[in-house]
C-alpha cells in the first residue's frame, strides 16, 4: 500500500516538475503583442448612423448593389483557390441563378420532373448564391459535403451500391438481346469525346466530359475526379442535370425518330428467371472487370454488392438500409454537393455552359442511337420489339425507363413497357462504367 501511495506521489511530482519546465520555456507575450490583442477586442462607440451603416453592409442587397465590395468566390478547396468576384457575378449573374433556381423548384414540384434529384441540386444552388455567408467554401456546410464525399468519390459508389441493390437484372436475363441496346446508347459518350476535343480540350478533360452523354451522375463524378479535377464540379453539374430533365429531353426524341405504328408495338410476356440466374450474374460481371477492366470495378463492385445482397434473400435488413436510407441520405447530400456548383462565378462561366451544351447534344445522341439500334433490332427479330425501349439504354436508372413507359402508354394505354425498358437500362449502367473504365486506363 505504501508502494502505490509513493509511486503516486512520484507521478504528481514529475506531472508538476514538467508543467513548470514548460512555463518557464514560454514567456509571456510582450506588451505591445497584449496591447494589441486588447485593442482587437475592445469595443468603440458608434453612433445610431454608423450602426445603421455597418448593418446594411452586411445585407445581401448591398453585396448585390456594390459590385466593388471585395466580394471573394467560395471554394470547398480553401482560401488559397479563391477570387475576388467579378462585377457580373456578384450581380446579375447571382439573380440570374436564383432565377433558375426557382425554375427549377417548379419543374420539380409542378411538373414532378425527378425532384429526389431536382429538389436538392436546386436549394444546392440556391444557397450557394447567397452573399457573403460562404455556404460553399471550404468550412461552409456545402464545401464540407462537397469535401467529403464528391471530391473524393465516396458518394458515387454509395449511390452504385444503392442503385445495385435497387436494380433486378431479370429482364435483362429474360432478354440478353436487349443489351445491344444498353451499348447502342454509349455511343453518346464517345461521340461527346470526339465533340470535347474538336472544340478545345484534350483528350483527358475530353474523356471526362463525356461520360455526360450516358447521363449518369455517379460515373461522371468518378472519373472527372480521376482525369480532371478542376472541371468536375461542372461535369457533375451536367451530368446530374440532364439525369433530372430525363422526362424533358427524351419524349421529342423518341417521338421523332418513330411512327405512332412503332410506339404501339406491344411486346410479349417475358420468361420467368430462376432466382439462381440473378444470383450469379453480378458475381460474373465483376469477375468478368477484374479479368479485363479492373479500373472499372469500383463502380461495377459496388453495383455489384447491392444486387448480391438483394438476390441472397439472406440480408434483407441490410439490402432495406442500402435501398432506402442509405440511398437517401447520400441522394440528399450529393445533390447539396452538386447544387454548390450553381453558384454564378462557377455556373456562368464559358467552360461550363460549353460542358453543358456538350452535354445536351451527347445525350441527345444516346438516346437517338438507343431507338435506332431498336428500330433496326425490330426489323430483323421474331419476337416484337418496340423501339421506345431503346431509349432507356442511357444509364439514368430508372428515370429513362419510366419515360419509356410512360411515353408508350400515350401512344396505346395499357402498353406496359416498363420491365422490357429495364433490361436496356441496367444494361445501360454497366455499359457507362465499363466505358469509363476504359477511359481511364488508357491514360494510366
Amino acid at each position: 500500500m505504501r508502494i502505490k501511495q509513493l509511486l503516486i506521489s512520484l507521478f504528481f511530482a514529475l506531472f508538476a516538475l514538467t508543467t513548470m519546465v514548460q512555463a518557464s520555456g514560454n514567456p509571456a507575450p510582450s506588451g505591445e503583442a497584449t496591447e494589441q490583442s486588447s485593442e482587437e477586442h475592445v469595443y468603440k462607440s458608434k453612433s445610431m448612423a454608423e450602426l445603421a451603416n455597418s448593418f446594411w453592409k452586411t445585407t445581401g442587397i448591398n453585396a448585390i448593389l456594390d459590385t466593388k465590395d471585395g466580394e471573394m468566390t467560395s471554394e470547398p478547396a480553401g482560401h488559397d483557390a479563391e477570387r475576388p468576384m467579378t462585377a457580373f457575378e456578384s450581380s446579375l449573374g447571382r439573380i440570374i441563378m436564383i432565377l433558375i433556381v426557382f425554375l427549377l423548384f417548379y419543374l420539380a414540384i409542378a411538373k414532378g420532373f425527378e425532384p429526389l434529384l431536382l429538389l436538392p441540386i436546386a436549394f444546392g444552388g440556391l444557397l450557394a448564391n447567397i452573399p457573403l455567408a460562404h455556404m460553399a467554401g471550404e468550412h461552409g456546410m456545402l464545401g464540407i459535403i462537397y469535401n467529403m464525399g464528391i471530391a473524393n468519390e465516396f458518394f458515387p459508389l454509395l449511390i452504385f451500391m444503392g442503385v445495385g441493390a435497387m436494380t433486378d437484372f431479370g429482364p435483362l436475363l429474360a432478354n440478353p438481346k436487349t443489351a445491344l441496346l444498353g451499348g447502342a446508347a454509349q455511343f453518346g459518350i464517345f461521340g461527346s469525346l470526339v465533340g470535347a476535343v474538336l472544340i478545345g480540350f484534350d483528350l483527358q478533360q475530353a474523356s471526362a466530359i463525356s461520360i455526360i452523354g450516358g447521363a449518369d451522375g455517379p460515373t461522371s463524378i468518378f472519373i472527372a475526379n480521376r482525369l480532371a479535377p478542376d472541371m468536375l464540379g461542372a461535369i457533375a453539374v451536367a451530368a446530374y442535370s440532364y439525369m433530372a430533365l430525363v422526362p424533358v429531353i427524351q419524349p421529342p426524341i423518341m417521338k421523332a425518330l418513330t411512327t405512332k405504328e412503332e410506339r404501339q408495338i406491344k411486346m410479349g410476356v417475358q420468361r420467368k428467371v430462376h432466382r439462381l440466374e440473378k444470383l450469379v450474374f453480378p458475381i460474373v460481371v465483376l469477375v468478368f472487370s477484374i479479368l479485363i477492366l479492373p479500373e472499372s470495378t469500383p463502380l461495377i463492385g459496388a453495383f455489384a454488392l447491392g444486387n448480391f445482397f438483394k438476390e441472397s434473400g439472406v440480408v434483407d435488413r441490410l439490402s432495406d438500409t442500402m435501398q432506402n436510407a442509405l440511398i437517401n441520405i447520400v441522394t440528399i447530400f450529393l445533390g447539396l454537393g452538386v447544387g454548390s456548383k450553381l453558384a454564378a462565378d462557377k455556373f456562368l462561366v464559358l467552360e461550363t455552359m460549353g460542358i453543358m451544351v456538350i452535354g445536351l447534344l451527347a445525350f441527345s445522341a444516346g438516346t437517338a442511337a438507343g431507338v435506332i439500334m431498336a428500330k433496326i433490332m425490330n426489323k430483323f427479330s421474331k419476337e416484337p420489339i418496340n423501339p421506345l425501349i431503346g431509349a432507356a439504354g442511357v444509364s439514368a436508372v430508372p428515370m429513362a425507363a419510366r419515360v419509356v413507359n410512360k411515353v408508350g402508354m400515350d401512344a396505346k394505354p395499357g402498353n406496359i413497357l416498363l420491365m422490357h425498358a429495364m433490361g436496356p437500362n441496367v444494361a445501360g449502367v454497366i455499359g457507362s462504367a465499363v466505358a469509363a473504365g476504359v477511359l481511364l486506363s488508357i491514360f494510366k
